[in-house]
């Protein structure tokens, strides 16, 4: 009788405790690599979200990227995850890497524009896309959105990324070290700026860098699969040994949750990331664009939460 009174008041307690508006969960934030600016965001993030919700533990995730993020959301599991807009939108429709498996979003921030990256360094005779045939190339690690994003920008520049190349699949920090000992001629990666990687390469001694133009292509690319990139620049100043601003493809990386998450959870954490914003660019700089006026529809594909919904209102911006 007493055990049972102790289980029956355990119960009303909890019920208390949630009607009060507590938080009590564990949150896993799905990242990037070590290389990128996913991780040291995530790990930022997990620690304002631990210190300034109450009832949440949150921890940042080493993963494979967007793609892999998307999947961990997609497991039912409490995640949020980092991600690049194209990665998301084709998780959404269950195409592609999703093929038959429709993973159920929504938006809860757009977070900073993430830049395409085709880097070379002198020597290797690579100064356009179309010196990419016949190379050794790396298009991002398994899992990635830099994969994703990758195979569209060579299909747009007319090349075949099987036949005309010879394909790694190395993450950032991988990738740089396989150019440094010469194993690749060139990689993508897709990030914000700077990537901690790619100015490691660029202050090698020795190396100079060179960033492929390719700007061109995003007509091409958006025809196909929506108005998802923007021409954009990655200026010189940004690498070492740059000489010229590099005319690239941006996408916006995007905080996803799944649709089930509560409107009270979605809401605590993007008013937290507004709230707590200087925290997070001490981590990386890339956290200044984390800008109330970069919340608009146009920006992500996937719906907004409500909770995030909620949020912004309250600061002024409509979301429709």
């Amino acid at each position: 009788m007493f055990k049972a009174f102790q289980v029956r008041g355990a119960l009303a307690a909890a019920a208390a405790l949630l009607s009060a508006g507590a938080f009590a969960q564990n949150l896993s934030i799905a990242t990037g690599g070590t290389g990128g600016v996913y991780y040291p965001l995530g790990g930022g993030l997990a620690a304002a979200l631990s210190k300034h919700v109450p009832g949440m533990q949150a921890t940042a995730e080493v993963t494979g990227g967007s793609v892999d993020n998307l999947k961990l959301v997609g497991s039912g599991k409490p995640y949020i995850a980092f991600s690049m807009a194209d990665a998301a939108q084709d998780a959404q429709q269950g195409v592609d890497k999703f093929k038959g498996n429709k993973v159920p979003l929504k938006t809860l921030l757009v977070l900073y524009p993430n830049r395409m990256h085709v880097a070379t360094i002198e020597g290797t005779g690579i100064k356009s896309m179309a010196d990419l045939k016949g190379k050794r190339v790396s298009t991002g690690s398994p899992g990635s959105a830099t994969e994703v994003m990758a195979f569209r920008v060579i299909e747009a520049a007319g090349l075949d990324k099987d036949k005309d190349m010879k394909r790694e699949r190395l993450g950032v920090a991988e990738s740089v070290n396989a150019l440094k000992d010469r194993k690749i001629d060139a990689f993508f990666w897709v990030g914000g700026l700077p990537t901690a990687a790619v100015t490691d390469l660029a202050n090698t001694p020795g190396t100079k860098i060179h960033m492929i133009d390719h700007a061109d292509v995003v007509t091409k690319m958006n025809q196909k699969y929506g108005q998802l990139y923007i021409e954009d620049t990655i200026p010189k100043s940004v690498y070492k040994g740059m000489d010229v601003d590099n005319k690239q493809a941006t996408v916006w990386n995007i905080l996803v949750a799944h649709e089930s998450m509560s409107e009270k959870d979605a809401y605590a954490i993007v008013k937290t990331v507004f709230e707590k914003r200087d925290d997070l660019i001490a981590v990386h700089k890339e956290a200044a664009n984390f800008k109330l006026e970069n919340q608009k529809a146009a920006a992500t594909p996937i719906p907004y939460h409500p909770g995030a919904i909620k949020y912004l209102a309250e600061r002024g911006i409509k979301i429709n």
